[in-house]
């Protein structure tokens, strides 16, 4: 009997029954779109958690002080080459972000008055406030507090208690500048902090008069002309009782906010030979001292 070969059998031999399978084409089709779904799916599903639930807001009152959004917004131009025009006394201001100051070291470099930040909203208290505020006495360095202020969080009212319950107060002694409020662009959010201008204006005007009620003192104001204009709509309804402590990271002082003819202090540069942000009151010596006492 004649034996069939195993490569005979092989192609004659009959394949069980099973369906008919797909074209190569459809299959690498099929897998095609099944991979793309899938990488869609992975895509879309965290862009939709990101619109629908928002990263939460983390205070972070230690990296806030003033000027600390200026630069951001408006820049800095010609910094180096600025010269004072007349008698103008060098001065700085500080936060927890210097933490221990070398007052001795500034004084050298020409320091002669400073502001320090004390406060922000009604929770925030600089941990490093009281121990700048001696070692600056000690050297001969008129200092005062500041309030970085937190337009959307609470009222004027109340954080001008927090503030002077707090180190913002004042005595006519010489060496205490008057408080003073940083009102500037929001860190957290809408530069006007949701506020509407005339809103705005009512709040730094119930913060100045609690101010004034607690201390005998009307705050001086920090702030830029650009932001003033902005979010106050340019009112000229403080300059007769509040000084005025202007921001211009420029070679010139320019234009100033409605209500004032005159900063009482430029913050002209957020670096410099001294720590912290660098300022000049605009004045001779004896006229710094007289702030200080009146």
């Amino acid at each position: 009997m004649r034996r069939t070969s195993r490569a005979a059998r092989a192609t004659t031999t009959e394949p069980p029954a099973a369906r008919p399978a797909r074209p190569r084409r459809l299959r690498r089709a099929t897998a095609t779109a099944l991979a793309a779904a899938a990488l869609l799916a992975c895509a879309v599903a965290p862009a939709q958690a990101r619109t629908t639930r928002p990263l939460p807001i983390i205070p972070h009152p230690e990296l806030d002080y003033a000027g600390s959004t200026v630069a951001v917004h408006e820049g800095r131009s010609g910094m180096g080459g600025h010269r004072p025009r007349g008698a103008q006394v060098q001065g700085m201001d500080v936060s927890a972000y210097q933490g221990d100051v070398d007052w001795g070291a500034a004084v050298s470099n020409g320091a002669r008055f400073a502001y320090l930040k004390a406060t922000e909203g009604t929770t925030y208290t600089n941990p490093y406030f009281w121990s700048q505020s001696g070692g600056s006495f000690e050297a001969g360095v008129i200092r005062g507090a500041y309030h970085f202020a937190l337009p959307n969080t609470s009222g004027g009212t109340a954080q001008a208690n927090w503030f002077v319950d707090h180190g913002g107060g004042w005595t006519p002694d010489g060496l205490t500048l008057p408080p003073a409020l940083d009102i500037e662009y929001n860190p957290y959010g809408a530069s006007c902090y949701g506020l509407s201008q005339s809103a705005m204006v009512d709040w730094i005007r119930e913060f100045s008069d609690t101010v004034h009620d607690r201390t005998g003192r009307y705050p001086a104001i920090y702030t830029t002309t650009a932001w003033w204009t902005t979010c106050t709509g340019n009112n000229a309804g403080f300059g007769t009782t509040n000084p005025l402590w202007v921001a211009r990271y420029a070679s010139s002082v320019g234009a100033l906010p409605a209500g004032w003819s005159f900063q009482t202090i430029w913050q002209y540069a957020d670096s410099g030979a001294l720590p912290g942000d660098q300022d000049y009151f605009n004045g001779p010596y004896d006229r710094l001292q007289e702030l200080a006492r009146a």
